[in-house]
């Protein structure tokens, strides 16, 4: 099948590479069972559908249907039953809609998003969840709930420094650890410690 500005081909399991620029630092390989391209100067984009996924040195996605566009394919989305993982930091994710920057390294997930920090034990769900990889940054909005051994948080807005081991929640927060409860305007979580730090309309209660 043929259509204005498209070429379609169907593939079975066939396996096609791309090379980045210099610039991105990695090449890209990718996989599916149909594949459509517009190689328009300025329009240039390649949808891969049927158990596609895009792989890098590090990064790994798939997808019921995964859009690569920009120049030198920098921008990949990718639409139903998302899933990857980054490897080198083992970050895994699931969620319905996905777009990631090749460039800034910055992933943005829609619907129901879930991040899972497997080195670190945590576990984190929201409805819109920004992951910096480059300075391992993690911003979770609307109906966050997070998850660490036996301690849950739950906010309307929260910001994961990985690196730096902190949590900080917003939005009507709230901790739980074990039988103990911690309110306030604003919580931060040391991750590595479970210190818990509150500023603003404190209460909570502990239990013996």
């Amino acid at each position: 099948m043929a259509y204005k500005g498209y070429t379609t081909k169907m593939m079975i399991k066939v396996l096609l590479f791309f090379a980045a620029l210099p610039v991105f630092g990695d090449v890209f390989n990718f996989q599916a069972n149909r594949m459509a391209t517009n190689s328009a100067a300025g329009k240039e984009l390649t949808v891969l559908s049927g158990d596609a996924f895009v792989r890098s040195d590090t990064l790994f996605l798939k997808a019921d249907r995964i859009e690569l566009y920009g120049n030198d394919n920098q921008f990949i989305e990718c639409m139903g039953h998302v899933s990857g993982r980054e490897e080198e930091k083992d970050i895994t994710f699931q969620t319905d809609w996905i777009s990631y920057d090749r460039i800034t390294k910055m992933i943005r997930m829609e619907g129901n998003a879930l991040l899972e920090d497997k080195k670190n034990n945590i576990i984190a769900r929201s409805r819109f969840i920004e992951y910096d990889d480059a300075n391992e940054i993690a911003v979770f909005q609307v109906a966050v709930r997070l998850f660490k051994d036996t301690m849950v948080c739950r906010s309307e807005y929260a910001v994961y420094q990985r690196a730096a081991g902190f949590l900080t929640l917003s939005g009507f927060p709230v901790v739980y650890k074990q039988s103990d409860e911690f309110r306030a305007d604003r919580i931060q979580v040391n991750l590595d410690t479970d210190e818990v730090n509150m500023e603003g309309s404190v209460s909570g209660a502990i239990k013996d």
